[in-house]
């Protein structure tokens, strides 16, 4: 296991990545080939609330630095809403990229739903209904591109979805991909169920937030769910995975939601696994904290740090990035949301 907080050193001020007027979320990083260091992040106009705003108008951006700390400066829109005949055609999010071989691999959350998108004078609130129907579309899917420049092409349909009479049967969403040298892709996701009975506290269907995972042969899949219970025990809620390999096999880290597990509410849980399919979680271990350290000096309690991803070179890790938020109560008073860069100690 990686020393993760020990590593991190003081995070640049003006480091990651931020954008007026837009909520940005969910960064992770890939060295291009032309040597440069590029950001694939999700952004949704301020016009609607943080949250649920991502669900309505989403859309997944580049940003370029030179440095893997950063500051990153916005180059294109990627991804963004094609229709609401698709089944990512109304909002993308949750961009996790990575490469295989030659390949380029941008694997995201979408999701649908069959009434016009919001306009910036109507404002969704979390106990909407179009929240709920936004929610229970979110989809799984990848796109694929040569470049990191591009061109993308987007699935024609998920390659994970929810199942049937088992626990994930709501949706399927946060992607967290691991390549194996040979191609095959080992996969860790979070789902969520339908909550039984007619009646569903706060006007929400989905019960508590689950870990599992897929495996394919190959990026192109197919991707086979291997869990027919989740990852880990109904105390252990976790979500925002991110995984990785080494000779010891396969690690990971999310966010404690409740914070049984590594000790601090929204800190980071760390787990491992010999196969990636049988996962077992450190109790105790905080992976990595909310308190943050600056480059100017101070140390300051984030409202979110979510969304882990650490970038490698020549396998060794030299940067953590994370979605961050200067609220105090989650993201629900947030009022301003960025990808924070950490950078970490060789």
């Amino acid at each position: 296991m990686i020393d993760l907080a020990g590593r991190m050193l003081p995070a640049p001020v003006d480091g990651g990545f931020r954008m007026e007027g837009y909520w940005v979320w969910c960064g992770s990083v890939i060295k291009g080939e032309d040597g440069q260091y590029h950001m694939f992040a999700s952004r949704w106009k301020k016009t609607q609330p943080m949250h649920p705003g991502w669900l309505f108008g989403s859309e997944i951006v580049r940003a370029v630095s030179s440095r893997p700390e950063g500051p990153f400066t916005f180059q294109e829109v990627v991804l963004t809403a094609r229709g609401q005949q698709y089944w990512d055609g109304m909002s993308v999010h949750n961009p996790h990229i990575t490469r295989s071989g030659d390949t380029y691999l941008l694997y995201y959350m979408g999701t649908t739903y069959p009434f016009p998108a919001p306009k910036d004078d109507d404002r969704v609130q979390h106990d909407d209904i179009r929240t709920d129907t936004a929610l229970a579309g979110k989809r799984i899917g990848v796109a694929t591109a040569p470049s990191v420049f591009g061109p993308w092409t987007r699935c024609s349909a998920p390659i994970v979805g929810p199942r049937p009479d088992h626990f994930d049967n709501l949706y399927t969403s946060n992607p967290a991909p691991s390549i194996a040298p040979d191609g095959s892709v080992t996969l860790v996701y979070k789902s969520r169920g339908v909550l039984p009975g007619p009646d569903y506290p706060g006007g929400h269907i989905h019960g508590p937030m689950h870990l599992e995972v897929a495996t394919a042969p190959g990026w192109a899949g197919p991707y086979t769910p291997r869990s027919e219970t989740p990852l880990f025990s109904e105390d252990a809620e976790l979500e925002d995975p991110f995984i990785w390999r080494d000779a010891d096999g396969l690690h990971m880290i999310a966010k404690d939601m409740h914070g049984n597990v590594c000790g601090e509410q929204y800190g980071g849980a760390y787990a491992h696994s010999v196969d990636g399919l049988c996962w077992t979680v450190e109790r105790g271990r905080l992976a990595y904290s909310r308190h943050v350290r600056f480059d100017d000096g101070t140390t300051r309690l984030m409202g979110n740090l979510d969304r882990p991803f650490i970038l490698f070179e020549d396998g060794r890790p030299v940067c953590m990035y994370f979605a961050a938020s200067d609220g105090t109560d989650s993201f629900l008073d947030a009022g301003d949301t960025w990808n924070l860069a950490i950078p970490l100690r060789p």
